[in-house]
């Protein structure tokens, strides 16, 4: 019983450990003909939705699928200047 309680403790350590590294930015694989050299597309919401896919495709994407997004020096991540997830949008009063 000591043996399996340590098994699972350490199953459960690792998959804790392992999640931040799984989770990252989602990106649009561009395929060939894409414009602009894109290899992928930083989706903005980090989700797969049509307007995500809309900003990538006009940025010169042909989307293939989805993946996360590479960090290669090779690998041209395309984004357009005015769309980054972090920027906070102010209400006017």
């Amino acid at each position: 019983m000591r043996k399996f309680i340590l098994v699972l403790a350490v199953l459960v350590c690792s998959l804790m450990l392992a999640a931040p590294v799984m989770a990252g930015d989602l990106c649009f694989n561009c395929g060939s003909g894409s414009s602009n050299g894109c290899k992928q597309c930083k989706s903005r919401s980090g989700k797969d939705t049509q307007q995500d896919r809309k900003i990538c495709k006009d940025l010169g994407c042909k989307i293939t699928g989805t993946g996360s997004c590479s960090t290669a020096a090779n690998v041209k991540v395309c984004q357009s200047k005015s769309d980054t997830p972090d920027l906070a949008v102010s209400k006017k009063k």
